[in-house]
């Protein structure tokens, strides 16, 4: 699934991060193996880590809605409410790491995720990043896949984990590595040897896919 502008309190064109059969090259795209490989390797630096150093769920379009009820409105395969102080009622989402058809938006059914967690990224280079860089990770609606409606119950079995720790549904996994590197690349981010390893071992079923990002800004 591949969202070209998110819809309904947000109508502005998005930089992207696709996923699709490999065919004619264009500059914009690379293989998947060839985006890993594109990766700087280095070990992961933990210190300093502070999820509230990174202001997320901020409201940075000015919109009236934070960044994660974008994600939610966006992505709804049936619409919620949106009521004032863009408060969301009802709804229906697919959340793909498990394939589950979610109902309503209330506490512990539907997260909006990092798709390469706050802490990952942290590690992964973030650790050196300015505090507006990190707002901008943080509530990125622009690109498709850096935040994702998923259920609550694998937003929780994820946690930080890198691919070399978790993974979702195996059917998704093409997808699931593919917007993993794509944000990694977005965003000048590192992997780790083991992190490295998993991506490559995976990608090796995933002959056909090709990825696209736009660097962030």
């Amino acid at each position: 699934m591949v969202r070209n502008v998110r819809s309904g309190v947000v109508a502005a064109a998005l930089a992207f991060a696709v996923l699709a059969p490999a065919g004619p090259a264009r500059a914009d795209e690379v293989t998947l193996l060839d985006g890993i490989a594109s990766l700087p390797v280095a070990e992961e630096v933990r210190d300093g880590y502070q999820r509230t150093a990174y202001p997320h769920w901020r409201d940075d379009d000015k919109n009236g809605c934070n960044a994660d009820k974008d994600v939610l409105i966006a992505e709804a395969i049936e619409p919620p409410q949106v009521s004032a102080g863009c408060k969301l009622t009802g709804g229906v989402w697919w959340s793909y790491y498990d394939g589950q058809e979610i109902h309503g938006s209330g506490p512990g059914k539907i997260d909006v995720d990092h798709l390469v967690p706050l802490a990952e990224v942290h590690d992964s280079g973030g650790y050196g990043w300015t505090t507006e860089k990190r707002r901008r990770y943080a509530n990125d609606l622009g690109s498709d896949v850096t935040l994702v409606a998923v259920s609550a119950r694998s937003n929780r079995q994820k946690a930080d984990k890198d691919p070399a720790e978790w993974m979702p549904a195996a059917a998704v996994h093409c997808r699931y590595i593919g917007e993993w590197v794509a944000t990694k690349k977005r965003w000048g981010l590192a992997i780790d040897p083991a992190e490295r390893e998993a991506l490559l071992r995976y990608a090796a079923d995933c002959p056909n896919t090709t990825l696209g990002y736009a660097a962030a800004q």
